[in-house]
């Protein structure tokens, strides 16, 4: 019984600060980043802001959340991919699971021309670049630690799984990014194939 309510516990904590996260995104996107207190997302996802200074420091922590748990989530499906699967096979699959996660999108509605923008607008924020930097050092760091296991290689002696790392950190911004820009609007999952072919093939020059 105690187990239970520990694990429930646990999950209450993890969807609280998804919640407070994806507030934080959208009322950035809609309002725009010094439009956005931490009173409105708090207000938002239905807690105090009590409650949001026990999960986040700013709302640039908030705001950023989702980027470093797409990059944990990719890390926890890399080391779930059958062991004898090439590389960049599993890492195209565990990419693609970690970004079904989704996108900070209105409820019901698809992403219309306003809601990109907005999002352009969030992700080149100057307040924002250090977060999105820490949180990318961070994933980059615990990805390497997954290609590492399931190389037989050393995270922090070998270069192979800090180059896979640094490799897919770059990569998954420019599927992000090649996301927002992209006329006429393409999927996620159809840039990310895309993406990862390219390096899987050893990034030969386009024809």
């Amino acid at each position: 019984m105690d187990t239970d309510r520990a694990g429930l516990r646990e999950r209450k904590k993890r969807e609280t600060r998804i919640a407070l996260s994806w507030a934080a995104i959208r009322l950035t996107v809609e309002r725009g980043f010094d439009n956005v207190r931490i009173e409105d997302i708090a207000a938002e996802a239905g807690v105090s802001t009590r409650t949001f200074s026990n999960y986040f420091g700013s709302k640039g922590e908030a705001i950023v959340a989702r980027h470093h748990d797409r990059a944990r989530a990719i890390a926890a499906a890399l080391r779930e991919r059958p062991a004898g699967e090439p590389i960049w096979e599993a890492i195209t699959h565990a990419a693609l699971e970690g970004f079904a996660l989704g996108e900070p999108l209105p409820s019901g509605q698809a992403a219309d021309r306003s809601w990109v923008e907005g999002l352009r607008l969030m992700v080149a924020e100057p307040a924002l670049q250090g977060e999105f930097q820490k949180a990318g050092a961070a994933a980059e760091a615990e990805f390497a630690l997954a290609v590492a296991e399931r190389t037989s290689a050393d995270a922090t002696r070998d270069v192979y799984p800090r180059l896979v790392a640094g490799v897919v950190g770059a990569a998954l911004n420019v599927v992000s990014r090649q996301w927002l820009i992209a006329e006429p609007r393409q999927s996620l999952g159809d840039i990310l194939r895309d993406v990862f072919d390219r390096l899987a093939a050893g990034l030969p020059e386009p024809r």
